[in-house]
């Protein structure tokens, strides 16, 4: 064993920008948060070098994966999922159990970079030794999620992390591709939201394992409790999202620390009964499928864009859109007859 150990600093940045391979694996391995944080940056970074070796840590650390329930939380901004993800996190490390909290941050559209950066959030939990939280930014992507979210949580589990925690952007993008990498997803919505279902609770409460009406205290108590039962109405309309589970609904204050006890138990009992039945085995099939078939999308997305004759072609075809010279699914159609033959670099 070397002096990497659980109790190195961030500090210490020398000895963490030249790890060996087998230090990332032995460090991992043996929960170690730095070195952990390290290899999340390391998967994170576009260098060729880097992925090559991310890819070649992900594939030895794979068997170490995969021990955990993994937990999606969304709702929209104000909702108060920070404060009940610090308070849920910290029930669950002192039940003890290990919990990794990835926050997906939105993306500046100038600086590509996360807009909450730094900003001080959850800082009981990220003190506490069974917990790490790991801010990132969502890259743009839709439903908030940032590229490398999946190979992160590989990564947490490995580390003896069994509580992966998704907190999504929620602001109103589909969140279908968290769904697509979490067991279970938890909704949070305002009191007094069920007189609205807007598009975005609407087409979200679809994809909710449990739909959880938060800040149920003080005077919101009553309509709290009037828009759970509107929107235990509205689910006799909406077909559950997992086979076999009927999607729950629950109040809770996560500042008072009330329906904590009772959210862990709705996922306790769903995990149980998922796995009794298969279905949890097989989302979890799918949701390897659906990160293989994500990222062939993505490496055909980014070769045709990246191809030189498209490069060429398409200020010209732009130019005749604008001028409303021909159709949009004409100009798709120019660019596509001069890459009949071409692979795109599949052949690799």
């Amino acid at each position: 064993m070397n002096n990497l150990s659980g109790k190195a600093s961030l500090n210490n940045a020398e000895v963490y920008r030249n790890l060996s391979f087998e230090s990332y694996i032995e460090g991992i391995l043996s929960g170690n948060r730095s070195i952990l944080a390290r290899a999340i940056t390391l998967i994170e970074s576009t260098l060729e070098k880097h992925q090559q070796k991310a890819q070649e840590l992900l594939s030895q650390l794979l068997p170490y994966s995969g021990n955990s329930i993994r937990i999606g939380i969304t709702g929209s901004p104000g909702v108060g999922k920070s404060t009940f993800i610090e308070n849920f996190g910290l029930f669950l490390c002192e039940k003890g159990h290990k919990v990794a909290v990835l926050t997906i941050d939105p993306t500046s559209i100038l600086s590509k970079g996360s807009i909450l950066g730094d900003k001080t959030r959850m800082e009981k939990l990220a003190q506490h030794q069974n917990a790490f939280i790991r801010p990132s930014p969502s890259g743009g992507m839709q439903g908030g999620v940032s590229k490398k979210t999946r190979e992160t949580i590989l990564l947490c589990e490995s580390a003896g992390f069994d509580i992966i925690i998704v907190e999504t952007v929620g602001v109103g993008q589909s969140e279908v591709l968290v769904r697509s990498m979490v067991d279970f997803f938890l909704l949070m919505i305002h009191p007094g939201a069920g007189d609205q279902i807007q598009a975005f609770k609407k087409g979200i409460v679809e994809l909710a394992d449990a739909i959880l009406v938060n800040k149920a205290d003080g005077e919101n108590i009553e309509l709290a409790k009037i828009t759970f039962r509107e929107y235990q109405q509205a689910l006799n309309y909406i077909s559950p999202a997992t086979d076999g589970w009927n999607t729950e609904i629950l109040l809770a204050s996560a500042i008072r620390k009330i329906g904590i006890e009772e959210t862990w138990a709705t996922i306790e009992r769903f995990k149980e009964i998922t796995i009794a039945t298969g279905v949890f085995q097989l989302r979890r099939r799918e949701q390897v499928l659906d990160w293989m078939y994500s990222m062939i999308k993505e490496r055909i997305i980014d070769s045709f864009l990246n191809n030189p004759k498209v490069k060429a072609l398409l200020p010209e075809i732009e130019s005749q859109l604008f001028q409303s010279k021909i159709t949009p699914t004409q100009a798709v159609n120019k660019i596509f007859s001069v890459l009949k033959y071409e692979n795109f670099g599949c052949n690799e």
